[in-house]
């Protein structure tokens, strides 16, 4: 009974948090609560929710503070180098941007963090997506996906785990599998080229100087003078875009607006109609192949929503923030202190340097507020969840209704059902759950018909893609509620992409002899 409601549970909220008849925070709370009653034990929910905050509590402190150091970092001109970097390779072409999405995502992931990798990610590329238009579901989709093949760096949270439970060294895990995990990266790009030239066929190819303008339809109206009285003369400005990579024909929408395009020209021509039956012809050329001016690339940097001239900006403590920044990485890496505690001093040592002045800090705080509390609650909210999950006991009931059902005859492929089961299974539930609660189960399994636990330890990771887009993982609300994207249209649109990427990296394992 309680792996049916267990399974219910999970399907219950992953269905209503898609079909937006819930938000992911009620979602979490709500659901749980009233299966809860049905088990029977809704006298001890407040138990499992304050063990469930418990347990959560250091995540969410951690998210807090780091969205607070990493956006003093963005505010202060730590990333705009890496911005303009992205810009330059990007230009204005939506294939170059969705695969420059996929290397960020995947550079910046080396940290084994996967809240600051979104936070870096979607603060450099988000103003380019907004400005053309594009699927903002597709950057949160390549960039989660990207950050979940990095993840399982042994650093990352999932090999260490696997290494602990299995009591292996975690340099025998992660090592081997890089061959396997170097092809679910070369996946990742290839998914992000496919994705990148439907938008591409989508919205066209644009010149920097073309998208430069503002972002939606601006409509100016005014009144002009003539010899018979008013004449009234609306100009509809409009975003054009060229049609291919060839340049030829352009496109244009607006009220008055005749948009046309000579053959091959690589044009894009539009006329400005007016009241009084008198027109204004205007051409603007756009390199349709993408190929737009480096130097002005660079310089606007407002494409990216840095403004190059904003207060906050520090020059001359780049290199003190730099090394800062590079401090905390290689502390958080070599375990020196909890991470929690390394992002709290780096926040507050970030602030009082950079901002001495109290109003400055309580600005920059008030600045980040809405996301600290929209991250901070949802893990708060998803406590209750995982409490209730692991308090009734639905977890392990789960577990062992899925290591049951494996036939014996498949005992001695043991390490490839750990890789097959640890897709769903590190979506449903989070990785101490797995890695702690069902591989020794699994990799008991398999030693009984010779199997290395380290073959299970290395198939064991490769449902990573999938899982950092688990409603389970605080990061991936840093992801959406930073890219501003509902968590139901992220889910609908990652998890088939996320679980090829996983069948790809165990596919290589096992042709490589890994697993």
């Amino acid at each position: 009974m309680l792996t049916i409601l267990g399974f219910t549970m999970i399907a219950t909220f992953l269905v209503l948090i898609m079909l937006k008849k819930m938000s992911p925070i009620a979602a979490l709370v709500l659901i749980p609560a009233l299966f809860c009653v049905f088990v029977g034990k809704g006298a001890h929910l407040g138990d499992y929710v304050i063990e469930g905050v418990g347990t959560l509590a250091p995540t969410a402190a951690m998210l807090m503070f780091a969205i607070v150091y990493f956006g003093v970092m963005i505010d202060v001109g730590l990333f705009d180098p890496i911005v303009r970097g992205i810009l330059k390779f990007c230009k204005a072409d939506p294939l170059r941007i969705v695969i420059g999405t996929a290397l960020l995502a995947a550079i910046v992931s080396l940290d084994g963090d996967g809240s600051t990798t979104f936070m870096i990610t979607v603060s450099a590329m988000y103003p380019l997506y907004k400005r053309l238009k594009m699927s903002l579901v597709v950057m949160t989709g390549v960039a989660a996906t990207a950050n979940g093949v990095m993840n399982t760096l042994p650093w990352g949270g999932p090999t260490a785990r696997a290494a602990t439970a299995l009591k292996v060294d975690a340099g025998d895990i992660f090592v081997p599998m890089i061959p396997a995990l170097a092809v679910g990266l070369v996946a990742v790009i290839a998914l992000s080229y496919v994705l990148g030239l439907r938008e591409r066929r989508r919205l066209g190819v644009l010149s920097l100087g073309t998208v430069r303008g503002d972002e939606q339809q601006e409509t100016e109206t005014s009144e002009a003078g003539t010899s018979d009285g008013g004449t009234r003369i609306t100009e509809t400005e409009t975003v054009l875009v060229g049609a291919g990579t060839g340049g030829g024909t352009g496109t244009g929408t607006g009220t008055g607006a005749r948009v046309s395009g000579g053959p091959g020209d690589g044009k894009v021509r539009f006329t400005k109609t007016t009241g009084g039956g008198g027109s204004t012809d205007a051409t603007d050329a756009a390199d349709n192949s993408g190929e737009g001016d480096d130097e002005e690339a660079e310089d606007d940097v407002r494409l990216q929503g840095l403004d190059p001239n904003r207060s906050t900006l520090r020059p001359k403590l780049y290199w003190f923030n730099a090394l800062l920044t590079v401090v905390l990485l290689t502390a958080m890496i070599m375990e020196l202190l909890p991470i929690p505690v390394l992002f709290l001093l780096a926040a507050a040592l970030a602030l009082t340097v950079n901002f001495p002045h109290i109003p400055d800090q309580r600005e920059r705080l008030a600045a980040h507020a809405d996301n600290v509390l929209n991250v901070s609650g949802m893990v708060f909210a998803a406590a209750v969840f995982t409490g209730v999950l692991q308090g009734t006991g639905m977890v392990d009931s789960m577990a062992k209704w899925l290591v049951d059902g494996v036939p014996d005859g498949m005992g001695p492929h043991m390490a490839v059902v750990t890789g097959v089961l640890s897709i769903p299974l590190t979506y449903f539930m989070s990785n101490d759950g797995f890695y702690f609660g069902v591989l020794p189960v699994l990799a008991e399994a398999g030693a009984a018909h010779g199997v290395s636990p380290l073959e299970v330890a290395r198939a064991s990771i490769v449902g990573q893609p999938l899982h950092m887009s688990s409603p389970l993982v605080p990061a991936v609300y840093v992801l959406v509620g930073m890219a501003k994207v509902d968590f139901g249209d992220h889910t609908r649109f990652v998890v088939k992409w996320a679980a090829l990427t996983s069948l790809v990296v165990l596919a290589s394992g096992i042709l490589f002899g890994i697993i």
